[in-house]
């Protein structure tokens, strides 16, 4: 019982992670940076904030007595996987979303887990420390049997076949995927302020919440601040007030909460599995997101025509489960 609810609770976080880019299909007729200010908002500041107020009635007590190191160093982190986040966009037209998604993935996964891995003392000594080496090694094989998958499609279903700087997408989506893996890294390295929260008395599970407060904030820097830029050079100010973007709104907010329903819903299965946690939940909560993800464009008619490569997605997303699997026995040890 004692791994059953923080795994259940990276089941759920997985399912909203996978979930909420469903909203980024409606941004019609709203201009994408329109859409983004209103989805960050709601993604690192709204919804963050009321569930982080609810559930730690002390929390900006909490921050301001916690370690600045702890504070500004989860905020770079932050800010810097937003970086990584706007390179995926700049990307994906080089060597399209599936090759992007796969390197992004994998890379996000393995390195989000490492670091925070090598951070630990004496982590190459302790009893999971294989575990978690083979699970993100399996972790790995999936994702790129799973982007192979993707790329076969793209190649089966698309009529396109003008040629585009593959050299230069993949240093883009390199950079991109381990920059990525820093809002993970955040996370961990925002343990000192989650720590002061349980000094308050609040339960572990809760705490995370105060240490996604202060790396979110970072994030949000990053992006609002982007959209913003892309606001002011584009002039698309007024696809704020079009009569008929009441849907993207919509949508906006859906994805919005979604996103951080996924984080906060990780983080506190992650705080539940100990300091171990941002090790094992983190590649765990990528690989089953993939999972989701892929089973909404199934839905949608992504694969269509295409069996071939499906049954390739498929053995993928097996060896995912997999690799869930060992990392779980890592905790287990």
């Amino acid at each position: 019982m004692e791994l059953f609810l923080p795994f259940l609770l990276l089941i759920f976080a997985s399912f909203f992670q996978g979930t909420f880019g469903l909203g980024m299909k409606y941004m019609n007729p709203m201009s994408w940076e329109s859409w983004w200010v209103v989805h960050v908002l709601v993604a690192m500041i709204l919804f963050p904030m009321i569930w982080a107020i609810v559930a730690i009635p002390d929390l900006f007590e909490i921050i301001s007595n916690s370690p600045n190191d702890a504070i500004y160093l989860a905020m770079l982190f932050g800010f810097l996987w937003g970086i990584g986040g706007i390179m995926f966009g700049v990307s994906v037209p080089y060597i399209g979303l599936s090759l992007t998604m796969g390197i992004v993935m994998g890379l996000a996964g393995s390195a989000g887990s490492l670091i925070p891995l090598f951070q630990i003392e004496n982590a190459t000594s302790q009893p999971s420390f294989p575990y978690i080496i083979a699970g993100l090694l399996i972790s790995l094989i999936g994702v790129a049997i799973t982007a192979k998958a993707g790329i076969e499609r793209d190649k089966l279903l698309s009529s396109d076949n003008k040629s585009s700087n593959i050299v230069k997408g993949i240093l883009i989506a390199v950079t991109c995927g381990l920059l990525s893996s820093l809002l993970n890294v955040g996370f961990a390295n925002a343990a000192p302020i989650a720590e002061k929260a349980q000094e308050y008395g609040v339960i572990a599970r809760n705490s995370s919440l105060a240490a996604w407060v202060v790396v979110l904030l970072g994030a949000f820097m990053m992006n609002f601040g982007y959209a913003i830029f892309l606001l002011i050079k584009n002039n698309s100010w007024n696809t704020f007030s079009l009569k008929n973007a009441k849907n993207a709104y919509k949508w906006s907010f859906i994805a919005g909460f979604c996103w951080f329903a996924a984080l906060g819903v990780y983080g506190q299965g992650a705080a539940l599995l100990g300091e171990i946690g941002p090790v094992i939940g983190w590649p765990i909560l990528l690989g089953l997101s993939l999972i989701i993800s892929n089973y909404w464009a199934y839905r949608a008619g992504e694969w269509k025509n295409a069996s071939k490569p499906f049954n390739k997605l498929l053995l993928g997303l097996l060896v995912l489960i997999i690799s869930a699997v060992v990392l779980g026995l890592g905790n287990s040890v």
